[in-house]
């Protein structure tokens, strides 16, 4: 009997272990600087309301409408942006986690890419300007590694 049950102890421990939670970009504390996660698949930069609040993987979001809000809680995965919400550029070129400009993004194969948007350095515009499905590739490895330190 005991056995048994250390072998469970070890099996939950050993998840426990392996588990990998995400380092989110909560700056304003929330994803996106509360800016509303659905609304950039219509290709729209909206700030969120608080009255239209959700959470997701213990990370605050804030919505433009109960619509969004509820299109989010449907499928949260979908919306989620890549790489944290930090930069995708910077990701990709640097391995570093840099904050974004919420009205600097990018959707692309389905997918929400947040960037880096001040002093003249526009990310965005780089990201487009170089190889962008190099670009990507890059990004999930070293977000990958990032996330595995």
């Amino acid at each position: 009997m005991k056995t048994k049950i250390l072998g469970v102890i070890f099996f939950f421990g050993m998840l426990t272990t392996f588990a990998q939670t995400v380092d989110y970009n909560t700056k304003k504390d929330y994803i996106a600087k509360g800016y509303d996660v659905v609304a950039y698949f219509d290709n729209q930069a909206i700030e969120g309301k608080k009255e239209f609040t959700g959470t997701y993987d213990s990370i605050k979001f804030k919505f433009s409408s109960e619509k969004n809000l509820k299109t989010f809680n449907a499928s949260p995965e979908k919306f989620i942006p890549q790489y944290g919400g930090y930069c995708a550029y910077a990701i990709a070129e640097k391995s570093k986690k840099v904050d974004i400009d919420p009205k600097t993004f990018e959707i692309r194969d389905g997918k929400l890419y947040l960037f880096y948007n001040s002093w003249g350095n526009n990310t965005l515009n780089t990201w487009k300007k170089n190889n962008v499905k190099g670009l990507q590739s890059k990004a999930d490895k070293n977000w990958e590694a990032m996330n595995l330190e």
